[in-house]
């Protein structure tokens, strides 16, 4: 890649511009503008059928064995950048490492191969056809909501490994940003996260690209380097011009070029701004959990695959409150066995070092992941709702095999330390009890082989994810040890509108009244029965509504790692009296717009405070 800091052109524009993109990464810079060329790519003659195979193969090899040198030479790099960036770096490597390993996509390009096709041809018309099925499963309909954003991420995992094959088999080169000058803003048409991977947060102050959008691997990396980011500013690259200055917002995803005088002193308070915040964040992180009346909160963090853990150990999080168990499955050509889970479960458990880990068992439903569920026989997709169809708790217990497998590697690996165990979508209290005596029978199976386990089993508990589960929560805490809220799931059923759905989206709202109604009613029903009560879901990660929760009586909370410095400002800003008042108001209000509202006015109030 050619980096140049473009010249002005003859209809070159004067005076302050400003575009919105979509901000992916907060923060605030300013500096010169560079962009970034990406070298067109090779053109592939995918009609030829008279190639020797066998040269092919040995080109495709060698394609790999070079591409693999690559991501091995990125993963060295990621010592240089911060933690949060090795994590979410480090993790797509991997997955990019598997890829070319032994896998269906090498599979699928060798038979390719073994018709003649030249092996250009056969990377690229395999991963399309990969990338394809991911966006369009055959005789299934389309994901939709966070189903879509995952299928585009797959998709596009299959689509970068296939550019970097090309790239490999036909010697073009990767973009390079050594060039950069120090404090340049890196503006691009597009950033693949293979480029992404490449930048350093020490040198480039912030990224704009033309195209792209918040949800995909590029804007999850922009992320973790902790660099403001601003994607599809459409536009911006007609604006620049030689040392065309600019000021990116990455909170608001406003770029402002050739800012005024005004404007580049206000973002030069706003750089200095942001800074001093994320060094208070930083020492939050070693301050207690503790309401100003002096309530301990319990703040955890969830964990979606094993790359994550050093960014919950640098959170401060008091353990992990939800470990997504479907890592384990995503990648495997089929179920994997006792061995291989515990080999997984215990290192995380020794990692945490004494503090509690909470693992649910996988949590499909045949909306999800259909491709993997069917490589393990389990569903054929063919339900007309999905969502209220056989998933969760209802199809482990209809594949008892899979629950079982899983309960045991669970049961050896929790020698390692404090571990609960949760059950996805349970609804009644005959999904709570079969389950239990599935979970009590492995473990004597177990004793039995001579194998040690803990005595007493480990505590299970449930997901209460639907309305029947908090209305009848009082009931199923007397069998369950313990219950995690699932609000995400929760609102859905609640107001019967899944927020992926176009048409309805609008009224899924959280702050709904009937949805906190149903949170106090489980919140108390734990009370009652001396049960431990969790609250997962997106609202856990929101420094506005955890003081909420606390006032309709959750006291631990589990979120994404990066929420839990500003989750633990929040609670240490408020006392137990504002929280219970923050809730009963909230129970009063007539929807949800009326409790985001009190929750902002309450946020604001407290910010001046503390500033006074």
């Amino acid at each position: 890649m050619k980096t140049t800091e473009r010249r002005p052109a003859a209809s070159a524009r004067n005076g302050e511009v400003r575009l919105t993109g979509q901000p992916v990464s907060p923060g605030v810079a300013i500096g010169h503008g560079c962009v970034a060329h990406d070298p067109p790519p090779p053109p592939v003659d995918t009609a030829r059928r008279d190639c020797n195979p066998e040269q092919e193969r040995t080109r495709l090899h060698e394609a790999i064995t070079r591409s693999t040198a690559q991501l091995r030479r990125l993963h060295e790099r990621l010592a240089l950048l911060p933690e949060d960036g090795q994590v979410e770096i480090g993790s797509l490597l991997d997955v990019y490492r598997r890829m070319l390993g032994p896998s269906r996509l090498r599979r699928g390009i060798e038979n390719r191969l073994a018709q003649g096709m030249l092996a250009e041809a056969a990377v690229l018309q395999e991963t399309e056809a990969l990338a394809a099925f991911m966006l369009t499963p055959p005789g299934r309909p389309a994901p939709e909501g966070e189903d879509a954003v995952a299928a585009r991420r797959r998709a596009g995992e299959f689509r970068e490994i296939g550019r970097r094959l090309i790239r490999n088999l036909s010697g073009t080169p990767y973009r390079s940003f050594s060039a950069l000058p120090n404090g340049a803003i890196l503006v691009a048409e597009q950033l693949r996260p293979a480029d992404a991977a490449l930048i350093d947060p020490s040198r480039i102050a912030a990224v704009v690209t033309e195209e792209g959008g918040s949800t995909g691997h590029t804007a999850i990396l922009l992320r973790a380097l902790g660099i403001p980011a601003v994607l599809a500013a459409h536009g911006v690259l007609a604006q620049m011009g030689r040392r065309t200055r600019l000021v990116v917002d990455g909170m608001t995803g406003r770029v402002t070029i050739r800012p005024a005088t005004r404007t580049a002193a206000a973002a030069r308070v706003a750089v200095a701004a942001y800074a001093r915040e994320r060094q208070m964040l930083g020492r939050l992180r070693r301050l207690p959990a503790r309401l100003s009346s002096g309530e301990v909160v319990t703040l955890q963090a969830n964990l979606e695959i094993p790359a994550e853990l050093p960014m919950i150990a640098q959170s401060g999080a008091a353990g992990i409150g939800l470990l997504r168990s479907e890592f384990l499955f995503m990648n495997a050509a089929g179920v994997p066995d006792e061995d291989q889970q515990e080999a997984v479960y215990r290192p995380l458990i020794e990692a945490m070092a004494g503090d509690p880990v909470t693992i649910r068992v996988v949590d499909w439903g045949s909306e999800k992941n259909s491709d993997v569920l069917a490589r393990m026989g389990i569903g054929d997709g063919g339900e007309v709702n999905p969502a209220l169809g056989i998933r969760g708790i209802r199809l482990l217990l209809q594949h008892r095999g899979l629950l079982e497998t899983q309960f045991a590697a669970i049961l050896r690996a929790a020698m390692a330390g404090p571990v609960r165990v949760l059950l996805p979508m349970v609804s009644s209290m005959g999904e709570m009890r079969a389950a239990r005596e599935v979970y009590a029978r492995i473990g004597r199976r177990l004793r039995r082989r001579g194998v040690d386990i803990p005595d007493p089993l480990p505590p299970l508990g449930i997901m209460i994810e639907t309305p029947a589960a908090a209305l009848m929560a009082d009931v199923l805490a007397q069998d369950a040890e313990f219950l995690a809220i699932g609000t995400n799931d929760l609102t859905m059923y609640a107001l019967a509108a899944d927020r992926a759905a176009r048409d309805v989206a609008g009224l899924y709202d959280p702050l709904h009244p009937a949805v906190l109604r149903l949170v106090r009613m489980a919140a108390d029903a734990g009370l009652r029965q001396r049960r431990p009560v969790s609250l997962c879901g997106e609202m856990a990660s929101d420094p506005r509504c955890v003081p909420l929760l606390v006032g309709l009586g959750v006291r631990s909370f589990s979120m994404h790692a990066s929420a839990v410095p500003r989750v633990k400002q929040a609670i240490r800003a408020v006392g137990m009296d504002d929280c219970r008042r923050m809730a009963h108001r909230a129970l009063e209000a007539a929807d949800g717009q009326e409790v985001s509202a009190m929750l902002t006015a309450c946020a604001d109030s407290l910010r001046q405070d503390g500033d006074g």
